[in-house]
């Protein structure tokens, strides 16, 4: 897609691309909402010292499996950095310009700007002493930063540290990316790419945009590890990662077409590409909610900047009104990572008039194999797919219910990231495991984790979807079939379920809620639904107490994990009609 228009990457850019600090009238002229936002930050941050780094903070991934040992204070020194140079930008030379100096000095002397889960550490080598910059995701970004902090100061910064901090630019991120070919994320050795190649890519260009005299071979060196990554998102522009990485995967490949343009080349008519764009839009379940099926937050922080930028590029009204909705504050695009670049074009890219966001129709993603429907205040969510996506959950044809904005049927999503999040103990994570999901327990077996564990006959109904469960178990499961149908019916949402076994096993339907349930003898009663469920099972319930702060975020207080059981046999069904519950309808 981008390498074939390469050619057309012929004009050098000009100029900065936000305002910098000597250009007073502009930083002066930003609206009262927005300075009081930054002046709260920044506030937060004065006065304070740059954290320590320690080589034991690095070591505890691999000694403790904290990925937050390291994190914490490697994001909160660049977190303090960005806070310094807002205080400039904000307040002109009359500001001190010491804790900028002071923050570019202590990032420059880090060993490296990769994380400790990503800098190749091992309990034989817990350090990381390495002649080779990693460049990885926040290295990148750490490059981002410097090079915005440059380019808004200038030359109210002495020159030589001005030197010494474009010379580590250059060696650890500008460098490698145009002269090595072996970190996967390039394309190069792996084809499974994922977020990692936009948001790294985007980094580089931005810096490249802010350092050199002439950014252009950066450019054509994206294009084929963009195309890459490209080749690997199926035509629907799914993401299965979730809505929430769109801000990294598809948000970031936008950030690296809008420089691209700027240079020359425009592809925005690209089906494939318009429809990576509008994936949130598509995604969202209302009332800030959005499907949140692998590692994604429910209420995730979305870059409403981005997508809004997003719907004025391809012409789509709807997703511009969400993104409108959902710019929140300045400092919003920093408070998960610290990623600078949002942050500037929230600040310098004006809301716009505003637009009526319209009602979402009804979702299809025939690749992911992803429906929502939306009817009445009814919304249902169900997915096919396979269980070796990325990001993944053992969750094939789970399914999400939400009434009226409230959440009944719930993905617990994701938790904070430890040294197992992404190893062989991946399932150990009670997150990420089936019996966590809406999905049935079958003869005591969990579905299983890879590519081959897949829905089988997803099929699209008018008002639901239907699916074959049974190629998400392992063979000694000895499931034949497992069919679920669910649909949103005038009244509210029904579930249908219908299992054949070899040999006769019991059966577990479990449902994850998020309002406390009351058995009763014909079904289940909520804050907000009522379930009659035929046949009535013996019903368990389990509170899950969220004690994870990033599940909190999302979940606070507990979850509610059902367990319907039903004797053994070789055939098995069960149906849930769930309705509105009108008689104690409260929080």
């Amino acid at each position: 897609m981008l390498a074939e228009r390469m050619e057309l990457l012929t004009k050098r850019p000009q100029g900065t691309l936000f305002p910098p600090a000597q250009n007073r009238a502009a930083w002066e002229a930003l609206p009262a909402d927005d300075r009081m936002d930054m002046e709260t930050f920044i506030a937060k941050w004065r006065g304070t010292s740059y954290p320590m780094l320690l080589l034991s903070d690095y070591a505890a991934f691999v000694r403790t499996g904290s990925r937050a040992q390291c994190e914490t204070p490697y994001f909160a020194r660049r977190r303090k950095l960005i806070a310094a140079v807002l205080d400039v930008c904000l307040h002109g030379e009359s500001a001190d310009l010491s804790p900028v100096e002071d923050g570019l000095w202590c990032i420059c002397e880090e060993t490296t700007w990769a994380i400790s889960a990503h800098a190749n550490l091992t309990a034989a080598h817990p350090f990381p002493i390495s002649g080779e910059s990693i460049l990885d995701l926040f290295a990148a970004q750490t490059a981002m930063v410097l090079s915005f902090t440059l380019t808004l100061l200038g030359d109210w910064l002495d020159s030589s540290l001005r030197q010494r901090v474009t010379a580590e630019i250059q060696r650890r991120a500008i460098d490698p990316f145009l002269h090595r070919n072996t970190d996967w994320w390039m394309g190069f050795t792996r084809k499974d790419l994922c977020n990692w190649t936009p948001w790294i890519v985007s980094n580089v260009m931005f810096s490249a945009r802010c350092l050199l005299d002439d950014p252009l071979p950066v450019y054509r060196r994206a294009c084929g590890m963009l195309d890459a990554y490209l080749r690997c998102i199926p035509a629907d522009g799914g993401c299965d990662e979730g809505a929430a990485y769109w801000n990294m995967a598809a948000g970031s490949l936008l950030d690296c077409l809008e420089l691209m343009a700027e240079a020359g080349l425009t592809c925005w008519d690209e089906p494939k590409l318009r429809n990576m764009l509008r994936f949130p839009l598509l995604m969202s379940l209302g009332n800030g909610y959005f499907a949140n099926f692998a590692d994604c937050d429910a209420r995730p922080v979305m870059y409403g900047e981005r997508l809004q930028r997003a719907g004025e590029l391809i012409g789509d009204a709807a997703l511009t009104a969400m993104g409108q909705n959902l710019r929140g504050q300045p400092t919003d695009c920093i408070g998960d990572v610290p990623h600078f670049s949002r942050l500037l074009q929230r600040l310098f890219h004006p809301v716009g008039a505003g637009q009526p966001a319209g009602d979402t129709q009804d979702t299809l993603l025939p690749d992911l194999q992803v429906r929502i429907i939306r009817r009445n205040g009814w919304t249902l969510c169900i997915k096919g797919g396979h269980n070796g996506e990325s990001h993944n959950h053992n969750d094939v044809g789970s399914l999400m219910v939400y009434v009226d904005g409230h959440p009944l049927l719930v993905d617990a999503g994701n938790m904070v990231y430890t040294a197992k999040t992404f190893s062989d103990a991946r399932y150990t994570l009670w997150n990420c495991r089936s019996m966590y999901h809406n999905v049935p327990l079958i003869g005591g077996f969990e579905q299983c984790a890879g590519a081959e564990y897949a829905a089988r006959n997803f099929r699209t109904l008018p008002d639901g979807a239907s699916l074959d469960m049974a190629g998400a178990y392992p063979a000694e499961a000895g499931v034949l079939s497992a069919i679920r149908g669910a649909l949103v019916t005038p009244d509210g949402v029904q579930i249908a379920d219908e299992i054949t076994l070899q040999a006769p096993e019991a059966v577990t339907f479990t449902m994850l809620a998020r309002e406390k349930p009351e058995i009763r003898p014909d079904g289940i009663e909520f804050a907000h639904a009522r379930m009659e469920i035929r046949p009535m099972l013996a019903a368990a319930v389990e509170e899950i107490l969220v004690t994870d702060a990033r599940m909190a975020k999302n979940w606070h207080g507990s979850l509610w994990r059902i367990a319907l059981t039903a004797e053994a046999g070789r055939h098995q069904r069960l149906t849930i009609k769930i309705g509105r519950n009108n008689f104690a309808n409260q929080e």
